[in-house]
């Protein structure tokens, strides 16, 4: 029994992964492929039983897996950037999500027929969209940047607050269940307020002051996070979901707490929890579906789609300085994500044990619901955008990894040159001088699972490498190449090739065309700056044409980029010698010696 439950628990985590590498290579939410990939296990093929597989071990292990899904989701709430996110991402969190979820509710108590206490906690969890499912979506829709700042700031903003509307419902749901009085339903409030923002105090102290090592504050934080989710439900029973709710908010908006690793780290954490969870509860559905289940799921997704989604997103744009093409746009993608599915399968379970009528056909109606809204969304929204006009051309932006002088540097003359361009570095000193200089920055690996989320690319279609950091460089040019295309990725030697032995060499599989010339490192970048080299851009003519160029400011100027008539850059690199024509812009290197 031990080997055949390590047996489907690697297996589980093998296949988990191969769903999330899937849904990297096509630029799909994830969760899709979770989803399918634990029906096929369960109802369709029988080879997983996650009830008999892990008996009294499922309850447990859902639980706290949803308590740290739902910390690591509040942890990025962010309250000083409520008030610069917009009108409409605004309406669409507060009184737009109330609309969404009394709308939905009574869609699910009339089509379904379920009692109006299940169905508003249906509505609860199927007003949520998410970060994980919106910023996969966002790189096929490619969107215009209004558009794609609303759908993103809104999933990053309403995932927390819509965990905190189902929580605060089930909690009604059970204290009328068990008979208690308000006064015990309030307590049982009080108490997950209370022990959250008590463990997030003491945590944030323990932080703040230095008293846990760096080595083990990621260990600490999910100890703390594990032990308030199970005092509180100790102290007062089923208050635990929002004792971990709250402590993220709290945690995540103290002052002088660094929890930019913490964050990393939970975000690695629930990218494996998820893949596990999402399998063992799709792979629980019973199939085929109670009577009228599943016509009730799909009229209740086409309600979600056509109906409840444009209205609330109608309401909260009134006054909005947005057009009706994307208004329609926004009205349009809204695919429902990890927040639906987990805590839709959890509180089933916890219902279904008290016996409340209709709990079972929460969760296939929100599966419905989320592979419904993922797989139409995914298909039809970039093709709606085109036909809005609403979608952006071709990408002509550039992400820049680094943020020391030469990164500077260079994304300042790319910006001149009329380029949208974002410099990313985890160097707090290097992004704060970008930011002086006036470029738009991203604190933060752009390589990490933090970038997947909060990294906006919108426009932007090509990376230059050039931190200090060679083996980052390359991961960002691997990361990046499914995103932009091999031939869209460019990295900044640190080594030259007489220092690039056998002993030193990256494999060419992670190697990205070098920048400029053979002989440019980083370093010799570095030091030509130093020593008065500047970065000329000069518009060529046929009375001014690349020769003269070279003919005025040397020979030994080092040409960068070319910006043809049209606007297209071209990039200079080690396989692909550029060849200046009139009426291109060089951007190139000169010695301080020219004139």
């Amino acid at each position: 029994m031990t080997i055949e439950l390590g047996l489907m628990l690697a297996g589980m985590l093998m296949i988990g992964f191969l769903a999330q590498w899937l849904a990297w290579r096509v630029k799909l939410p994830a969760i899709l492929f979770l989803l399918l990939a634990g029906i096929l296990l369960g109802p369709v093929s029988g080879v997983l039983d996650p009830d008999k597989l892990l008996g009294g071990l499922l309850f447990p292990i859902v639980s706290l897996a949803v308590a740290l899904i739902l910390f690591e989701g509040s942890l990025t709430l962010r309250f000083h950037e409520l008030p610069g996110i917009g009108h409409v991402v605004r309406g669409l969190v507060s009184y737009g999500a109330v609309t969404a979820l009394l709308l939905l509710a009574l869609a699910a108590h009339l089509v379904a027929g379920l009692s109006w206490s299940i169905a508003l906690l249906f509505g609860a969890l199927a007003c949520v969209t998410g970060p994980t499912v919106i910023a996969p979506m966002l790189r096929t829709l490619r969107p215009n940047a209004r558009i794609a700042n609303t759908l993103r700031w809104e999933g990053i903003v309403i995932d927390p607050l819509g965990a905190l509307f189902a929580v605060l419902i089930f909690e009604a749901i059970v204290s009328r269940q068990e008979g208690h009085t308000i006064g015990i339903f309030i307590a049982t409030i009080g108490c997950g307020a209370i022990t959250g923002a008590l463990s997030a105090w003491l945590t944030g102290f323990l932080l703040r002051r230095q008293l846990i090592p760096e080595y083990l504050q990621n260990y600490a934080v999910l100890a703390a996070v594990l032990f308030a989710f199970s005092v509180s439900n100790v102290i007062t029973h089923e208050s635990g979901l929002l004792a971990v709710t709250i402590m993220g908010i709290a945690l995540g908006n103290m002052r002088g707490v660094h929890i930019d690793d913490i964050l990393d780290f939970k975000e690695s954490l629930t990218t494996v929890l998820v893949s596990l969870l999402f399998i063992l509860l799709a792979a629980r559905l019973h199939w085929p579906l109670p009577d009228g289940m599943l016509g009730a799921g799909i009229a209740l997704f086409a309600i979600a789609q056509l109906v409840v989604r444009p209205l609330t997103v109608l309401l909260s744009s009134l006054g909005s300085g947005l057009s009706w093409r994307e208004r329609a746009l926004i009205g349009w993608v809204a695919p429902r994500g990890i927040v639906a599915a987990s805590v839709s399968a959890l509180f089933a379970l916890r219902l279904d044990a008290l016996g409340v009528a209709g709990a079972g056909a929460l969760v296939p109606l929100v599966f419905i619901l989320i592979i419904g809204t993922v797989v139409l969304q995914s298909a039809t929204a970039r093709p709606l955008a085109l036909w809005l006009k609403v979608a952006e051309p071709e990408p002509r932006g550039l992400l820049i990894f680094g943020s020391d002088e030469v990164a500077r540097a260079i994304g300042k003359v790319l910006s001149e040159a009329g380029f949208h361009v974002m410099l990313a570095d985890d160097d707090w000193d290097g992004i704060r001088h970008a930011r002086m200089d006036g470029l738009a920055t991203f604190f933060g690996n752009p390589a990490s699972p933090h970038a997947e989320r909060y990294l906006d690319l919108t426009g932007i279609g090509r990376l230059l490498a050039v931190s200090t950091h060679r083996e980052r460089n390359s991961l960002a040019c691997v990361h990046y190449r499914q995103e932009f295309g091999r031939d869209k990725v460019y990295r900044l030697r640190n080594l030259t090739p007489q220092e690039n032995t056998d002993r030193a060499a990256l494999s060419g599989s992670l190697l990205a065309p070098p920048l400029f010339d053979e002989e440019m490192t980083h370093g010799r970048f570095a030091e030509m700056l130093e020593h008065g080299w500047r970065i000329k851009s000069t518009k060529l003519s046929t009375t001014f044409d690349w020769p003269h160029f070279i003919e005025q400011y040397g020979s030994n100027s080092v040409l960068m980029f070319g910006v043809e008539e049209k606007g297209a850059l071209r990039v200079a690199s080690t396989k692909r010698e550029l060849e200046p024509k009139p009426g291109w812009t060089v951007i190139a290197l000169v010695p301080p010696t020219a004139s």
